[in-house]
Formats: C-alpha cells, structure tokens, sequence
C-alpha cells in the first residue's frame, strides 16, 4: 500500500488547484470504434490513487460502501414512486432489494440493486470524475488543511472498490434512458457504451467486481455472508446472497422428477422397470449442489421506532442478535437524543458479566455499535462509554455526526462528546430509576397494605433486582466514582455496602438516615470475606453501642 504524507498531499492539493483552474475540462473525450472513451487528466488519476490507497485502512469496507449506495437508489426510486406509482414499472422491478452474487472461476463479486438506476450523463458525471462538482473543491479543501469531512458531498466512497478490484463493470438502466455500461480499471480512462444486449436489467445498477489476486476471499460465500451482516444487517431493503448449498440425496429422490414425467407410458414399461429396480443392489447417496437466493438482514431496526411500540420480546430478540449472548437482558432503556446531535440509542445492562471484565481493563473498548443511517461505522468505538461502563451493549444511530472520508474514523468533534455524555447520564438514570424502585419495594415491607397496594407491589417486583444488578457490577460503579469526577456524586449514590443491621445491602443515603442524632462519622471495615468480616473483633464495641458499620 501506497503512503503518503499530510504535507505530500497538500502539496500535491495546491498543484492540482493551479492546474486544474488553467484547465476548463476534468476530462476529455475520445472517440472510439465501440464506446465512448474518457480520459481523465493525470493530475485526477494521481488523485484518485490516493482516495484508494490512502483512505482506507480495511479493505472489507467496500462492501458496506456499495450497499451504501445501492441503498440510497433505493430509497430515491421509492420516494418518486409515492408521486408516480408507475416509476416502480411491473413484475420484478417492483421489488426493491439488492442481489449480491459471486463467481469463483471467473474471480467476480456482483451487487445488483433495483434501483433508480443512472442515465448515460449519470454515469459520466458521477462515475466518471472524482465528484461531480467536486475535483477542484475537493483538492482547494486539501490544499486549505480543511477537516476532510466530504462524505455524501464528494461521493468517493464508489472508489473504495478499487481497494479489491483491478476492474470494475458497471450496467445501469433508468427509467428515462437506455441501458449503459460504464468501464474502468482505476488508470487513466474509462468507457460508457449502450448495452448491446439491451435493456436486461428493468431497472436499477449492476456492479460487477473483477477481483485482484489477493482479494479472492470476496469469492467465498461465508465472507460475503459475514461482512453483509456485520456492515449493513439493519438495511431497511431486503439482500440477497446466492448461496450454494451441498447435500447428499438418495438416487431415488434425485430421480424422482424424472419418473414422474414418465407416469404417463405403458403399463407394461412401469412392470419392466420396476423388476429391473428390483434386481439393482442399493445406490450409494450421491452429493448434489443447489444454488437459492437467501436473504441475510431478516433483523429489524427496531431503535428507529418508538419505544411505545417495541414489546419486550423484541428488545430480548434483538439484544441476542448484536451481543451474540444466549441470555436475556438484565435491563434496557430506549430513547432519542435531541439538541445540537440528534441520534437514536437503545442500551442494555447483559444478564451476567463476563468472565474477563476485568483482564484488560484499561485497553478494552465500548461494547456500544455506531450507525450511520443504519450502516455500521464503528463497533469498537472507545469514546462513547467510559470504561467503567464498558459492560453496557448497544446501538447508537445519528445522521449528524461528522464523518472522515473513509467513514472509518471519526473526527475529533464536540458532536462526539456530546453524545457520550447524554449516553452516560441516561445510563446513569436507568441505574437510579432500580435503585427508587426496589427502594420503594423495600419500604413496604413492613406497612400493612389492602389488595390494591398488594396488587401493586406485584407488578413492580417484576421490575429488575438493583441489589441484583450490584452484586454483578458493583466494582465499575466503584471506579466509577474514583474516575469520572463529572458524576462522582450521582455515582455516590447508586454504591451499595453490606451492613451488621442485616444481610440487605444498603446505600450512603438510607446508613445516613439510620444514623443516631450523637453519631457524626460513618464507620466501615473494609475485607476480602464477608462471612470474615462479619466475626472480626473490632465490630464488637460498635455492637455494644448500637453502631451500624458497613
């Protein structure tokens, strides 16, 4: 891989600047025997090498970047459709989903969408040149030392194709156009030719892959499988693998169709071949391949709802589907964010810690996975939790936030921070609103109640044990106290201690509200073992004066 320095780059920015403003065109245009042929400037190829080999750090993410796309024709085809359903056209092309297809022998990946699709001039404009308003700003932009926050403006994402292709195909029909099919290998030109064999799509765009020798992995369907539901599992539209399955069948089942279609003969054939089936020894099963469209994003993204309309099956499901744990949720809490970043959030306290917590504390990041308009950025992000909450699990999904080119990184911007810390508070009230509830629970031990507090008392046991939760991740909420100095004393709060006035555990607030009027200081003493503790002869002077330690 190529590397190039900051200060290269603006260089070579500020050099494409001049160029580029003596110069009218970006591209131009040659005359061909079978297709219009397009050369760029050298000075826009040099260019195009960087967004390919600079940008991105992961080659896989070009995968979430044509989905990306083909997502977005999807969306603009439907939006036209509710002013004029004809736009949709008939049978198949009213389906609006993406096909994903490979080929291990002629070493080619296809992702196909029923899309808006792109005329001729779209092929050009958008394919053709680095964006279509865009070479010389995008440049001026280096050249300025902006933040590089051009993604959606500047459409470079497509290029990320070359990260595993030495050639790209592309055949796209709209609706007020012919079928084209734009052709380039990432060097100096490209091609735009009307289809010979016509109009085979209906509608929508056709990326055809011809894969580097290195990338043959993206011809394996459990890679493709795997990347599709990390990267783009909440896509609102269906995508469809073509998958080869192989079993073993009898050559009595493999045969069936075939006699069948020979029912219809006479009698007589049916009795000969029935006494010669007789006298054949038992067939050995023998392996038969199947190719069927499987659809991959069954999972719903149920945090783009309202919490009011999501059941508490759906919460479990989906908490099983992105943190991979056989175990229900011990807690949730489901909301929208709103001020300067708006984003959507659903978070979930896991059942059981894990094992390992604690290993590699300092070097473990957020369990939080970052959307972007329901495709996956990041799922390794370590700035959204601090580490103390390292165990909450989750979705964050906002439009706002600003994006590097790649989408890989994000930049160090206030959005950022701003959604951490609402993440955190949130966080923080869903522990507290535990807290009052199995506080309210425990006041009414003692009061007598009729039926109607009775009844109300049991539903609220169903909500879930704080002491519970405590006793599983009481130590983040301790180092919670010593490292987050911004809610030290919300966290206070919510740290539990075992007391000599019973095995409950017990808060700062409910010790302080026992205290007798005489008592100015809390007393503690601090051990491995409870059941240790609980015999140590320095509580036995506190015992005799009625003092509760902790």
């Amino acid at each position: 891989m190529r590397v190039f320095s900051l200060a290269g780059v603006f260089a070579l920015a500020v050099c494409l600047c001049t160029m580029l403003s003596a110069q009218p065109g970006v591209f131009v245009q040659v005359q061909a025997q079978e297709a219009e042929k397009f050369e760029f400037q050298a000075e826009v190829s040099r260019l195009m090498d960087i967004i390919i080999n600079s940008l991105y750090q992961k080659k896989e993410i070009f995968l979430r970047e044509v989905i990306s796309n083909g997502a977005d024709a999807l969306d603009k085809i439907r939006f036209l459709a509710l002013s004029d359903p004809t736009e949709l056209g008939e049978g198949e092309d009213r389906e609006l989903e993406m096909r994903i297809s490979f080929d291990a022998d002629e070493r080619t990946l296809t992702i196909r969408d029923r899309g808006i699709g792109m005329t001729r001039n779209d092929l050009i404009e958008n394919l053709g040149t680095v964006a279509k308003s865009g070479t010389t700003n995008f440049v001026e932009q280096l050249a300025e030392g902006g933040d590089l926050s051009l993604i959606g403006q500047f459409g470079v994402g497509f290029y990320s194709v070359y990260l595993v292709a030495d050639k790209v195909q592309v055949t796209s029909k709209n609706n007020n156009d012919d079928q084209y099919i734009w052709t380039s290998t990432a060097d100096s030109t490209f091609s735009v030719e009307k289809d010979p064999e016509g109009n085979t799509l209906g509608r929508g765009t056709e990326i055809k892959l011809f894969l580097k020798e290195d990338a043959l992995e993206y011809t394996d369907q459990d890679r493709v499988e795997e990347l599709v539901k990390r990267y783009s599992e909440f896509i609102s539209f269906p995508i469809y693998l073509h998958k080869k399955e192989t079993k073993m069948v009898d050559d009595d089942e493999d045969e069936e169709e075939g006699d069948d279609d020979d029912e219809d003969e006479g009698d007589d054939e049916g009795l000969e071949a029935e006494d010669a089936e007789d006298e054949d020894d038992v067939k050995a099963p023998k392996e038969v391949t199947t190719w069927e469209w499987v659809r991959l994003n069954d999972q719903p993204a149920i945090w783009t709802r309202s919490a009011s309309d999501v059941s508490d099956e759906e919460y479990k499901a989906f908490y099983k589907a992105i943190s991979k744990d056989y175990m229900d949720p011990f807690a949730w809490t489901h909301f929208r964010g709103e001020g300067e970043v708006e984003f959507r959030s659903i978070l979930y306290i896991p059942g059981k810690p894990p094992y390992n917590m604690f290993d590699n504390y300092y070097n473990t990041n957020s369990q939080l996975k970052l959307f972007v308009r329901k495709v996956l950025i990041r799922d390794d992000f370590e700035d959204l939790m601090p580490r103390y909450l390292n165990f909450i699990k989750g979705v964050v999904d906002s439009d706002d936030l600003p994006l590097s080119v790649s989408r890989e990184t994000l930049q160090q911007h206030k959005a950022v921070k701003v959604i951490g810390k609402k993440l955190v508070r949130k966080t923080l009230d869903l522990l507290r609103k535990m807290a009052d509830a199995e506080k309210r629970k425990s006041e009414k031990k003692d009061e007598d109640t009729d039926e109607e507090e009775e009844d109300e008392e049991e539903e609220e046991s169903n909500e879930p044990s704080y002491s519970e939760f405590f006793q599983n991740f009481g130590k983040n909420i301790k180092l919670g106290v010593v490292e987050d100095s911004a809610n030290k004393n919300r966290l206070a709060k919510l740290i539990r201690f075992y007391s000599t006035k019973g095995d409950d555990l017990v808060s700062l607030e409910s010790y302080m509200e026992r205290m007798p009027e005489w008592q100015k200081d809390i007393y503690f003493l601090a051990g491995d073992d409870l059941e240790t503790l609980k015999h140590s002869p320095f509580l036995e002077r506190a015992n005799h004066k009625g003092v509760e330690v902790l």
